[in-house]
């Protein structure tokens, strides 16, 4: 049995709790309110309250701890002020205690998408979002003092996906109900799509595994869907009509952006729909050991969960 910190507990954090658990671990889930976390329903995990910009109080919290897992979720239009402390003060709680930290990372800062990415690609990010994330990881890179390892993965779908995922309920539940289904820009593009509990199952993976150390890995994601392919297989498997998609056009989103802080940012990044955004996860398939579920299992456990909004 080991000992488990998560920082953050949304949609991720939730999904990694339940994850550890049911391999045998206990579980403690730092984030700012505390609380208890309905979903996992077990006595083996733990939440406690604190700023998680506070070196010591992490460090405190991460004393005995095996692994801890950065899951912690900004809001999308302050991750430019609120990364970096965060980041560093999770770097350097590690680093005090011994425990290996594993960053639950995304694609934002490869910064070119029209090519296949890889996890050699150059992290070249230009945007704001995209850069921060290339910073916090050549950050961590940098260190001597400590074992790290980052996990990316792509948009994110699943059960405990939540109304900030762009396949999550917002785009779903109209779907399922026969109604029209807003997105924001394309839907024809090829896209990769990351499930969540292949999520979690690869940051544990990488926790565990010293060859995962040091670098970044993608998670064992399934073959790229378009919007308009997802939403017809989620359609078909729930026996809903065929899908009617609208998208927002590009100048739309901008100008809603004037007074929507996260539209602002969604808009920034349109590139990741207008234009393919795709991963290659050969690489990390072999290091950590797993392979993606089945879209079409994948979607059956995804209709199975409880409803979200």
């Amino acid at each position: 049995m080991a000992t488990h910190v998560i920082v953050g507990k949304g949609a991720v954090g939730s999904t990694l709790a339940q994850e550890l658990v049911a391999q045998g671990n206990d579980v403690l889930v730092v984030s700012r309110s505390g609380g208890t976390d309905t979903d996992t329903g077990s006595a083996r995990v733990r939440h406690i309250a604190l700023d998680a910009t506070d070196t010591s109080a992490l460090t405190r919290a991460f004393q005995g701890a095996d692994v801890v897992y950065n899951c912690a979720n900004p809001s999308y239009w302050r991750w430019v002020s609120d990364w970096p402390p965060l980041a560093a003060a999770l770097l350097d709680a590690a680093a005090r205690t011994g425990a290996v930290l594993v960053t639950a990372g995304n694609l934002y800062g490869y910064g070119t998408h029209r090519a296949v990415m890889f996890e050699d690609t150059p992290l070249q990010a230009s945007e704001a979002k995209g850069a921060v994330r290339a910073q916090m990881w050549r950050d961590a890179a940098a260190r001597t003092d400590l074992r790290t390892t980052e996990v990316r993965a792509a948009d994110y779908f699943g059960p405990r996906a939540d109304s900030q995922a762009m396949a999550g309920p917002r785009f779903l539940n109209p779907i399922l109900a026969g109604k029209v289904a807003r997105t924001v820009v394309a839907v024809d593009q090829p896209h990769s799509w990351t499930y969540l509990p292949d999520f979690a199952r690869a940051l544990v993976a990488a926790g565990t595994t010293p060859a995962a150390w040091g670098r970044g890995w993608h998670v064992p994601t399934a073959e790229p869907l378009t919007f308009l392919e997802l939403g017809d297989r989620f359609a078909a498997a729930a026996g809903a009509p065929k899908p009617r998609i609208r998208p927002m056009a590009a100048g739309m989103v901008r100008a809603l952006g004037k007074v929507s802080p996260l539209l602002r940012e969604v808009a920034a990044v349109a590139d990741h729909f207008t234009e393919p955004f795709v991963m290659d996860t050969t690489a990390s398939q072999r290091t950590l050991g797993m392979s993606a579920t089945p879209w079409d299992q994948a979607i059956v456990e995804t209709l199975a969960a409880p409803a979200r909004v």
